[in-house]
């Protein structure tokens, strides 16, 4: 039951994301994100990190929610941007989806995609208690 709901999940990322060209699935810059969430059905995430795109580094600011959840977690993300074309499209909503738990600790793979066509890939490491079947939200916002 368990592989049938991660390859529902799976199969429903990649229909977010759509095809791409193969130079934009190049990775053009690296997120670190810390985070935190709570969650009773909804669910809301906040947090910040730091963008590196062409040798800068940039602030980022988190804030997001989710439909589905329930606990809460602390975390951190490390991860891959590809599909960004130019600074000013990274900023924006990601829509991602996903399964799992965490107790005490875990982990997840997450894919996302904003509006502008920015894809990121990142894996977590929690900590907390939380269960999720949920399709979420993230707002990533560079701070100037």
């Amino acid at each position: 039951m368990r592989q049938l709901l991660i390859a529902l999940v799976l199969g429903g990322l990649l229909s977010i994301i759509g095809p791409a060209a193969a130079q934009d699935w190049m990775p053009a810059a690296t997120l670190e994100l810390s985070q935190g969430s709570v969650a009773a059905g909804i669910g809301f995430s906040w947090g910040s990190g730091t963008l590196t795109y062409l040798g800068r580094r940039y602030p980022v600011k988190i804030w997001g929610l989710s439909l589905g959840e329930a606990g809460f977690t602390w975390g951190t993300a490390k991860g891959t941007v590809v599909a960004l074309k130019k600074l000013e499209d990274f900023s924006g909503t990601y829509i991602a989806g996903g399964a799992g738990w965490t107790v005490f600790g875990g982990g997840e793979a997450v894919v996302m995609k904003n509006q502008n066509g920015v894809v990121v890939e990142m894996t977590t490491s929690n900590g907390g208690v939380k269960f999720k079947l949920a399709a979420s939200g993230i707002r990533l916002t560079l701070e100037q």
